[in-house]
């Protein structure tokens, strides 16, 4: 009982000194999206072929609701599935907001993006070359804007308090995710020890590479905080932890289903490719021995 009281007083500790980062984070994130989310997508449709190389970068720009956008593009048929992949793998969803408040050297998060980067854009260049035969679809009756999670205030809405209620609503969440997954975090390494939870996520790298995709294939904030935290905490791999913030495109991914409902298969055949792609890069570094 003691373990479980320690183990919550340090989680509450913790998860409070990161509050005032995240809402400086996703304060600044709301403001960017405000005044250029819409313009990103506008550009991003007009990119035609070099689409993905341009949904890789965008990727990176912290946005939140840049995955949902992309995936309402390609269900009204204005981007190609290659430049949506580029922005799902690309996308850093909360890893950012997290690294800054664990104040992570920005030398290794800028590190982190550009290979996300690369990746995406590597990744949805090759893609579109292999499917071009892929249909595009334009359906009138859809309409191609930002889209955003559920959980996300709008700040379009003067009555809902602007950007400062969105960004304290979004930091709330988190908040809460931080929490309980220290507090589950803490009571493991407590119970089991740190080493040996490592040795368990790393004795098979490639198999913690595939546990991590599907983690990250989960359309919940929870899962790059899950997979930010364990890496950090030195209980997974660089590679495993890549993989699964690859596959990780936030609400992309619900958004596809619910845009392209009168495509299921094809969303599935999507979803599918885009663990595949997320597994062999996580392979390939861990493969490599590369580490940031």
């Amino acid at each position: 009982m003691s373990m479980i009281f320690d183990a919550l007083i340090d989680s509450l500790i913790d998860t409070a000194k990161l509050i005032p980062f995240l809402f400086v984070t996703y304060l600044l994130m709301e403001a960017l999206e405000h005044h250029a989310g819409q313009k990103t997508s506008r550009i991003l449709a007009d990119m035609g072929k070099a689409g993905p190389l341009f949904g890789g970068l965008f990727g990176i720009v912290p946005q939140c609701g840049f995955s949902a956008s992309a995936a309402s593009l390609y269900s009204g048929g204005l981007i190609s599935v290659g430049t949506m992949l580029a922005v799902f793998l690309s996308t850093s969803d909360e890893m950012l907001p997290i690294f800054i408040s664990e104040q992570v050297a920005l030398k290794r998060i800028l590190l982190i993006l550009l290979i996300k980067a690369v990746i995406g854009i590597i990744s949805g260049l090759s893609i579109d070359a292999v499917i071009r035969h892929t249909r595009f679809r334009n359906d009138p009756k859809k309409n191609i804007h930002d889209l955003c999670t559920e959980e996300h205030a709008d700040y379009k809405d003067s009555e809902k308090g602007g950007i400062i209620r969105a960004a304290l609503t979004h930091t709330l969440h988190i908040v809460i995710f931080i929490f309980v997954i220290a507090f589950i975090l803490t009571i493991l390494v407590d119970a089991l020890g740190a080493k040996r939870i490592a040795g368990f996520l790393n004795a098979i790298p490639v198999l913690s590479v595939f546990l991590a995709a599907l983690i990250g294939l989960i359309p919940n904030c929870g899962a790059s905080v899950v997979l930010t935290q364990l890496y950090l905490s030195g209980m997974m791999s660089f590679g495993a932890m890549i993989a699964g913030l690859l596959v990780g495109a936030g609400v992309g991914l619900l958004v596809l289903f619910r845009t392209n409902h009168h495509h299921p298969k094809e969303n599935i055949r999507i979803t599918l490719l885009l663990y595949l792609v997320g597994v062999f890069w996580g392979i390939l570094i861990e493969l490599s021995k590369i580490s940031v």
